[in-house]
């Protein structure tokens, strides 16, 4: 599986804001973002005139990195929701949105979505009683997501279900604590999505 391995850190740096990509590291004062708030490398405090295509592109990088998506998957997405009825931008978000390891970030069953996608990767969750671990596999309304009997008391889960009990969950999902589980209730809408996406900015890019 294709990856980014460099400092996810310097991402956030590049984009100028948090993208939230390392959990609760993102929240305390080690933040890179807070404790170093311009880009990274020689020439990172310097003022840059930004152009029309810039803007686009730093747009369509910013929602790339914010869900943990490569360049090719990307350019996926915005195929499939241009084949789409309905606003183009807002069809991108809620692929992107759907996306298995960006449920289970949203549900609190990982702090980040760099955990969650290990998280299935490595078999710990089901999707209607069967498991998966592909990441990018795409939840449709009515699902039901499972954590597995067997992780339920490993102690990685335990602890990452303890340290975000409190996270909000989303009202697009319904998430049953005491059983493990959560179903999705429907795709959601632009005002329930959160993501720091420009997405109008993103579909001018790609149709150049």
């Amino acid at each position: 599986m294709a990856r980014y391995t460099g400092a996810v850190c310097r991402q956030c740096r590049r984009e100028g804001q948090k993208l939230f990509l390392k959990g609760e590291r993102c929240y305390s004062d080690k933040c890179s973002v807070t404790r170093r708030s311009y880009a990274p490398g020689q020439h990172g405090q310097a003022r840059k005139k930004v152009t029309e295509y810039g803007l686009q592109f730093r747009a369509k990088q910013r929602a790339k990195r914010y869900y943990g998506v490569l360049e090719k998957q990307f350019s996926h997405y915005f195929e499939m929701a241009e084949a789409k009825q309905g606003v183009t931008g807002e069809n991108l978000l809620r692929i992107l949105e759907s996306r298995l390891d960006n449920i289970i970030y949203r549900l609190g069953w990982a702090s980040s979505r760099a955990e969650a996608r290990q998280l299935v990767v490595h078999g710990h969750f089901k999707v209607n009683g069967r498991k998966v671990n592909i990441p990018s596999y795409l939840c449709r309304p009515g699902d039901v997501l499972s954590i597995k009997e067997g992780s339920r008391d490993s102690d990685k889960m335990k602890a990452v279900l303890e340290s975000n009990a409190s996270r909000p969950v989303p009202k697009w999902l319904d998430k049953n604590a005491e059983a493990f589980e959560a179903k999705v209730i429907n795709l959601p809408e632009r005002e329930d999505i959160d993501a720091p996406a420009e997405e109008q900015l993103i579909v001018e890019y790609y149709s150049k």
